[in-house]
């Protein structure tokens, strides 16, 4: 009976307060929420960073004492008081040093979607990079690929990878630029590339304006979303077509989008139509970038050799 008439009592207080105070409890509860998710280290767990290669059997003894306390001291700016991340970042940053040291081009992608993605789930940036990798060769150049992460795949990262992405990823830039950073510390001969598809070019283009003045440090970028509005940036080249019509959503042509994916869902697309798509569900003609486009080949080729003179 006790129990009762505390529920009743319950009851009570929640209708004095109306459906308006309701929504506007529920509104508070959501932004309280948000509130200790974005001041947390949620979606700074075990996968950000470097997903590929793997740094997890980095021997740190092998690189210079020097570059490991800077390492260690790069890992506490990344992380903060997060001890069990702390020595992954401290891993990862001498790895990618001990790696980069057969190299003389490092370049950093950034997937995109949620941005957990590896290269080989990206496949028309997959052949990008192997398009990139080979230029740079026949340049007579030594590139290494790193696959950046800037997201868990749980339910809480998500909703932070929502909020970094509206407010321009003013805290997982961060990590982005750290790691850059520490390279071109410790490795003065380095030319960097820092690499970005659709949503993940928003993280590379803030990365760019860090390194604005930094004539080592690059960018290639494709299929921007349209929210984001880009600024001139130096040693930056971005495509926002295949070469077979403009990319929807980067011009932000929603209708186009809708009715795009209202076909395909109904099976009438056509296999002409200039496919894409957005986080897998949505599709977006023209949000389609790969090397097999004449347009994509040419227009990065070129980037290169302008930038990435000929060794003999």
């Amino acid at each position: 009976m006790k129990k009762l008439s505390i529920n009743l009592k319950s009851l009570k207080k929640v209708n004095k307060l109306g459906v308006p105070g309701v929504i506007a409890a529920v509104v508070l509860v959501v932004i309280l929420l948000v509130v200790i998710v974005y001041n947390s280290n949620i979606g700074l767990a075990n996968n950000i960073g470097i997903q590929e290669p793997s740094m997890a059997g980095t021997d740190i003894s092998q690189a210079p004492p020097a570059v490991v306390a800077d390492a260690e001291k790069m890992a506490a700016d990344v992380v903060g008081k997060d001890a069990q991340n702390y020595q992954k970042v401290v891993k990862e940053l001498v790895g990618t040093y001990l790696d980069a040291l057969s190299a003389d081009v490092v370049i950093y992608f950034n997937s995109g979607g949620m941005g957990w993605n590896y290269i080989y789930q990206t496949p028309g940036w997959q052949s990008i990079l192997d398009g990139i990798t080979y230029d740079l060769k026949m340049l007579g150049y030594h590139p290494l690929i790193l696959n950046y992460s800037r997201t868990s795949r749980d339910f809480w990262s998500n909703i932070k990878e929502v909020i970094e992405a509206a407010t321009r990823y003013p805290r997982k830039v961060i990590g982005m630029e750290k790691r850059v950073e520490f390279l071109n510390d410790h490795l003065p001969n380095l030319k960097f590339i820092i690499a970005g598809e659709s949503t993940g070019s928003v993280l590379t283009e803030q990365a760019m304006a860090f390194f604005r003045n930094n004539p080592r440090v690059y960018s290639i970028q494709t299929g921007c979303p349209f929210w984001y509005v880009t600024t001139d940036e130096p040693r930056t080249i971005r495509i926002t077509d295949n070469g077979y019509g403009s990319d929807t959503f980067n011009y932000g042509n929603i209708p186009a989008m809708i009715w795009s994916t209202v076909k395909h869902w109904i099976g009438v697309n056509s296999p002409e139509e200039n496919a894409g798509d957005v986080l897998k569900s949505l599709r977006a003609p023209g949000h389609d970038y790969a090397w097999k486009y004449e347009l994509i080949r040419n227009d990065i080729g070129g980037f290169l050799e302008d930038n990435f003179p000929k060794k003999n």
